[in-house]
């Protein structure tokens, strides 16, 4: 395919790296990796575990 476009300079997104930032968080815990999951709200609760993991840890080492 061709790019509509004949720009070539690059332009990151901004905070982008955030987004990347927490999947790479994500990945220190392997349940979240696949959907292991049956319903969206236990993979929603798992996720916000996560998340409180990793805050929790945050604050520990304040």
């Amino acid at each position: 395919t061709l790019r509509s476009d004949k720009s070539t300079d690059f332009k990151p997104l901004p905070k982008r790296w955030v987004v990347e930032r927490t999947f790479s968080w994500f990945e220190n815990f392997r349940r979240l990796t696949k959907d292991y999951e049956y319903t969206t709200s236990s993979s929603q609760a798992m996720i916000y575990l996560a998340f409180i993991a990793l805050m929790l840890n945050k604050i520990t080492f304040l």
